[in-house]
Parts: C-alpha cells; structure tokens; sequence
C-alpha cells in the first residue's frame, strides 16, 4: 500500500493496520523528513491517544496536519503505535 502526494512516494509498505478506516504505515516506511510537526490545538490535547499531528511538505508545498501519530494510544488502537496515518490531500491505496 502507498501513500502519494502529488504524485510522490510518501509512504509504502505492505506492513498495514487499519482503524477506523484510516491505514496507518510504520514509521520506518514514511518519508519522515516530509513531515513537520504541526502545533497542538486544544482538540489534540484532549485526544485520549496523544495524538501528534504533522503537516506534509513536498516540493516545497505545505499540506497542513495531513498526517499524524498516536504518541499513546489506547485500547483497539493500540496497534498503531509507533505508526503514520495520512488523510486530507494524501490518496492512501
């Protein structure tokens, strides 16, 4: 499975767990040097799984809090741990 972004790479691996209908790659399979954390809002303090978000540039276009990370996730989510996920502009497939 692949996470692309105009056209680019993001993420690739067949390593793949999926919650609540998001696909969450491992860490070792994403282009983290695209990523850059994004400011916490107060929602993201509230999340019960610690959730980091981080925007995607590529090329030198930002794609604002288009990926994320549980930092503790909890119960049936467990299994995302130390894992990506990709919404907003980035076609996951």
């Amino acid at each position: 499975m692949k996470a692309m972004l105009n056209g680019r790479v993001i993420a690739d691996s067949d390593d793949i767990v999926e919650r609540g209908g998001y696909h969450y790659f491992p860490r070792a399979a994403v282009r983290l040097e695209w990523l850059e954390k994004a400011p916490k809002t107060d929602d993201d303090r509230r999340c019960p799984h610690g959730v980091q978000f981080y925007d995607v540039v590529v090329d030198g276009e930002r794609h604002a809090r288009a990926a994320w990370i549980y930092e503790a996730p909890q119960g049936a989510m467990k299994p995302t741990a130390e894992r990506v996920g990709f919404w907003q502009d980035v076609e996951v497939g």
